[in-house]
């Protein structure tokens, strides 16, 4: 699996766990096709970001402006906590790669504004 459909996935697996709470082995499951295994970047990214959500979640209340946490639309959320995880945690990932890539999820899964605010946003977490 390409690294920017795991992170397609992975999004889709924070947003089921976001909305309904389940646990994330079930999320993960959800977002694989039938006779898909599972990715060990996919499973990474997702599992990474649950053992680091509240210092994940802290980097971007820090570098929000003009927002409140709890007022980001869900998806917009989602690709920033992918984002930052990445940022954090995975070091053979350019930090200009990873903002590109939430980037342009962004176009795919947000609104019309989304791409712009993550671009945002991520620069501030990369910089801080």
């Amino acid at each position: 699996m390409k690294r920017r459909v795991a992170r397609e996935k992975a999004l889709q697996a924070l947003f089921q766990i976001d909305m309904s709470g389940i646990e994330p082995e079930v999320a993960l499951r959800n977002v694989l096709e039938e006779e898909e295994k599972m990715d060990a970047y996919l499973e990474q990214i997702v599992l990474g970001f649950i053992e680091n959500q509240e210092r994940i979640d802290g980097h971007i209340r820090e570098n929000l402006e003009k927002w409140s946490f709890d007022r980001l639309a869900k998806v917009d959320r989602n690709i920033l906590r992918l984002g930052v995880y990445e940022l954090l945690f995975v070091e053979d990932v350019p930090n200009n790669v990873v903002i590109n890539e939430a980037v342009e999820i962004a176009k795919i899964f947000g609104d019309d504004q989304s791409s712009k605010f993550i671009n945002g946003v991520l620069s501030k977490v990369s910089q801080s």
